[in-house]
């Protein structure tokens, strides 16, 4: 199974896959509204202002399994984005993304190393992947990676379709 052909769901609950960005480039990354990364929003909504004309889009993949950081639902986290960073880029139903309830899109992206060659469990919120337009990932970024830093404009800017 590629990584296009997993089911998702939107925040508002309609269904959708990766199918929906083939050919663009997509940062998916697992976030929070009540975790002390949760400024990273505004960096991701530059990257989706900065990109989305070249063919990328940002995300985002609210996980409540780091300290209950995103306890709240699919309305309040879409207001609680939207009015505090202009969130404009896509968001999906709360996923788990470590654990025997680990999403199968997670259970994917999991296996992807990171810059230091290793793979396994989300470290915490806001963790990052690079998926190319062809579907593979491209690389991953920690959490304490900031949206805008140069290794991940870099990595954005050598995989736009």
């Amino acid at each position: 199974m590629s990584l296009h052909d997993i089911p998702l769901h939107t925040l508002s609950g309609a269904e959708t896959s990766l199918a929906a960005y083939k050919g663009k480039t997509v940062l998916v990354v697992n976030v929070a509204s009540k975790c002390g990364l949760t400024p990273q929003y505004e960096g991701l909504e530059n990257l989706q202002k900065q990109y989305a004309s070249r063919g990328f889009t940002v995300l985002g993949v609210p996980c409540n399994q780091f300290g209950g950081q995103e306890p709240g639902t699919a309305e309040e986290i879409e207001t609680f984005c939207s009015m505090t960073y202009g969130v404009t880029f896509p968001m999906l139903d709360k996923l788990e993304v470590n654990g025997e309830g680990r999403h199968p899109l997670y259970q994917a992206l999991t296996a992807a190393p990171d810059a230091e060659g290793v793979a396994g469990d989300v470290q915490w919120n806001f963790e990052k992947f690079l998926i190319t337009p062809e579907g593979t990932i491209a690389t991953r970024f920690r959490p304490n990676v900031l949206p805008e830093s140069p290794e991940i404009t870099t990595a954005i800017e050598s995989t736009l379709p």
